[in-house]
């Protein structure tokens, strides 16, 4: 898959308050992104999507 959020929120913004929570608690919505990114991966290597995924002219 070629979806890639590699830029936080903290990082291409100036909000000094949510900077101050991700420094406290980590980033968050960066963290769900990746697991949900590597899920995904792990999940289209494992099942056959390409029924799904069939182009609309083969339907």
């Amino acid at each position: 898959m070629d979806r890639q959020f590699h830029v936080s929120f903290a990082e291409a913004s100036d909000a000094p308050i949510y900077a101050g929570l991700v420094e406290e608690q980590g980033d968050v919505p960066a963290e769900v992104r990746r697991v949900a990114e590597e899920t995904l991966q792990e999940v289209e290597s494992v099942l056959d999507f390409s029924a799904v995924r069939a182009p609309a002219s083969a339907r």
